[in-house]
């Protein structure tokens, strides 16, 4: 292991040391409560983006959110592990609301916005050629290849987000949910880089 591995895992080990020991002195009781189980009303389903730490950017502590994340917070209605997360936290954890989050400057869409553009898409052989395909497919429908990325972006990241909750409200777990009668919700967020704040794009569903 290199010296610069090493500092990196040292500092990552001290930061969560300090964490701990700071959380246990405001809360003596927090990490005996936390492994008695879990019971999020939230799921998360946001973008893998670093900046975008969904319990920091809503002042929220472990165990208020179930979280799913990945390359520009997309829900494929044949992805196991997606599909899988969601079962799990509508069946079993019983949360009540699902957040669709996309959020500024996200890569995935630029990438996607690129593609159109230059009419070069990624190839399908590779992992991320095949995740990102659905995304390239929605950004050349929405005819922005002439449009410059400042005013294309934005665009691509709010429909797709509002493509992700459609997608999520097909899948048979908040179909058989919604025939149930079940109190769950689906929502689409947008986090903005430059303010800190989420915009509720008012495309909620629910029973």
């Amino acid at each position: 292991m290199s010296t610069e591995t090493h500092a990196a895992v040292a500092r990552l080990l001290s930061s969560n040391s300090q964490w701990a020991a700071d959380v246990h002195k405001s809360l003596p009781t927090f990490f005996k409560d936390s492994g008695k189980g879990q019971a999020p009303k939230i799921l998360w389903i946001g973008c893998a983006d670093s900046r975008v730490p969904e319990s920091v950017v809503t002042a929220s502590k472990p165990g208020d959110i179930f979280v799913h994340r990945n390359i520009a917070n997309q829900f494929h209605l044949d992805d196991d592990n997606a599909m899988s997360i969601l079962a799990f936290a509508v069946d079993q954890v019983q949360v009540e609301h699902v957040f669709i989050v996309g959020h500024s400057e996200c890569g995935g869409a630029a990438a996607s916005y690129n593609a159109v553009k230059s009419g070069v898409a990624p190839s399908s052989t590779t992992p991320l050629g095949r995740w990102l395909s659905p995304l390239i497919k929605l950004a050349e429908s929405l005819g922005i290849s002439e449009k410059p990325i400042s005013v294309a972006l934005p665009a691509i990241v709010v429909a797709n987000v509002k493509r992700q909750v459609e997608n999520v409200c097909k899948a048979p777990t908040i179909t058989n949910a919604w025939s149930q009668k079940k109190n769950v919700w689906v929502h689409g967020l947008v986090y903005d880089l430059h303010t800190g704040r989420l915009d509720d794009l008012q495309v909620s569903r629910g029973p």
